[in-house]
């Protein structure tokens, strides 16, 4: 899915759509990745002049003042946060271009790290050492910035009468050796499981083989019936399309369509904001974005977009769909932004 936002010059012609809602977890980034280098291009320029901090703890940033473009690609699951937060840098006056490609988390890391040709990358689980060393292998030290909560949602079509909520050890089993939804539970129909995943590069996937599976991912990909897509669209509408069908993906793609899906708690658990926030929804996650202290220096654009992210996320994620991270989680990450411009 690639989407690009196109900012006209004269506000009076500024027209944006609007985009759907989403949740958060903890930080848990490799040490190198959470912290900025110690002197860099940004650093020293921000020495000079310290801007007027605003209530939100970080520099004032005027959309208007802001030129020049910024790319973004990754995870699927951030993708809708950080178009909502592009579509109201705009709304505030903003007149560059911004792309927002939606390809996985994986994908995402690479074309950040290892191709160097986006500016930030969005993420629904954190860095890989292997991630961080190809960043490194390029010039760039990947800063994260926890942006919000996810709790992953697991579906089944309205028409599943039989089933409300499921065990993690159920999930084992749905998700990988039963054919039949009667060999998980006798009680349940003796009818083909049809499985709609997210594809192997997308952090939603990494995050539940690890949660389910305990990063073995074999059983899951080996599983009859299952469909995998980067597109959670494709699986929205095929858990929707079949009585016997099971998903999961970000809770905002369930909330955007909540009429024709069906979520169910696990271990008795909803996945609602306050069982996100203290932590016994057993499917929530963070979501991040991340970028690097050189490119946030030779292009100031990209340090404006995300302070203003960082500024405004919690005004924008609960619309979008999901849950605010912590106030500590969200602390740390201006702190990342700030030691990336050396104040």
């Amino acid at each position: 899915m690639r989407y690009k936002i196109f900012i006209l010059i004269s506000l009076a012609l500024l027209t944006l759509a609007g985009c759907t809602p989403a949740p958060a977890a903890e930080l848990s980034a490799p040490a190198e990745a959470a912290s900025a280098p110690t002197e860099t291009p940004a650093a020293e320029a921000a020495t000079e002049a310290p801007a007027a901090m605003s209530e939100s703890g970080l520099p004032e940033v005027n959309p208007l003042e802001v030129t020049g473009d910024i790319i973004v690609a990754g995870s699927s699951t951030v993708y809708p946060l950080t178009e909502a937060m592009a579509e109201r840098f705009a709304d505030e006056g903003y007149a560059g271009n911004i792309t927002i490609d939606s390809i996985g988390s994986g994908a995402g890391f690479e074309r950040f790290c290892v191709a160097g040709e986006s500016d930030i990358s969005n993420a629904s689980r954190p860095i890989k050492d292997s991630e961080v060393e190809s960043c490194a292998a390029i010039g760039r030290t990947p800063i994260e910035f926890r942006v919000g909560t996810d709790a992953l949602a697991v579906v089944v079509s309205p028409e599943a009468d039989w089933v409300e909520s499921v065990t993690m050890e159920e999930l084992v089993v749905l998700f990988s050796t039963a054919t039949t939804w009667a060999d998980v539970n006798p009680d349940w129909p003796a009818e083909p499981i049809q499985r709609f995943i997210p594809g192997t590069d997308s952090g939603t996937f990494d995050y539940f083989v690890e949660a389910v599976f305990g990063e073995d991912e074999e059983p899951i990909l080996s599983a009859a019936n299952t469909q995998l897509s980067e597109d959670d669209n494709v699986l929205v509408q095929g858990v929707e399309g079949s009585k016997y069908a099971i998903g999961f993906f970000g809770y905002a793609y369930y909330q955007e369509n909540a009429e024709l899906l069906k979520i169910l708690a696990v271990d008795g658990v909803e996945a609602s904001a306050e069982n996100v926030d203290n932590n016994s929804y057993p499917l929530a996650r963070p979501l991040f974005i991340y970028s690097d202290a050189t490119v946030m220096a030779e292009k100031p654009q990209v340090a404006a977009y995300i302070n203003f992210y960082l500024s405004f996320v919690n005004e924008e994620i609960v619309r979008v769909g999901y849950f605010p991270s912590s106030a500590a989680a969200l602390e740390t990450a201006k702190a990342n932004f700030l030691a990336a411009i050396g104040q």
